[in-house]
């Protein structure tokens, strides 16, 4: 027993550390302004929030690469557009101000949704093709069969043969598009859309 007394000092200290205070989060961090590509009507597409710059993380590393994804509607005031997502990335970063790239663009899935139906046939084609100012592209398309003005059959389904023949020639035009000019022009022919017609 005599071992034991003077063992357990730490029974009438209080613990360690303690409780810390809750500090918001929000303190530590700053926003910085979206500024999208010159094709686009829009300049400012949004906002971003960042850590600010503390010892060796360093903010404006932190935004280089992000991606963010801005309706076409917002970007050319063009409410016809809604359907369209543009993903732009993080190229680079002037004070405040991050300056974008153009990264992908897609479809919503309520529009595809609406444009699948039943009795035709569905045909996708996708390509990896350059510009001529060096990007690689991976470009992707669906077509859809569709009745003729006289027909009389309820179904317009596709011969694999026939299907064969028309997604090589999807492939040829893509990247023919593609290897016409640099990133820009493609940007703008795919926005405008007058590729698949």
């Amino acid at each position: 027993f005599i071992m034991a007394i003077g063992k357990n000092k730490r029974l009438t200290k209080s613990k360690k550390g303690g409780k810390k205070k809750a500090v918001d989060p929000f303190l530590k961090k700053e926003w910085y302004k979206l500024i999208a590509p010159s094709i686009f009507a829009q300049k400012e597409c949004g906002k971003t929030i960042i850590t600010k710059t503390q010892g060796t993380k360093i903010a404006s590393d932190g935004l280089k690469g992000r991606v963010v994804e801005v309706s076409l509607a917002d970007l050319n005031n063009n409410e016809a557009m809604s359907y369209r997502k543009v993903k732009l990335c993080v190229e680079d970063v002037q004070r405040f101000n991050c300056l974008l790239n153009f990264h992908g663009m897609d479809m919503t899935r309520d529009k595809l949704c609406s444009l699948i139906k039943k009795k035709q046939s569905i045909l996708e084609a996708n390509v990896d093709a350059r510009t001529t100012d060096g990007y690689i592209v991976r470009m992707f398309c669906i077509a859809f069969t569709k009745k003729q003005d006289d027909q009389l059959k309820e179904t317009c389904y596709a011969k694999s043969a026939k299907v064969r023949s028309i997604r090589a020639k999807m492939v040829s035009t893509m990247a023919a598009l593609a290897g016409k000019g640099d990133l820009k022009t493609l940007v703008k022919a795919l926005i405008a859309g007058t590729t698949g017609e």
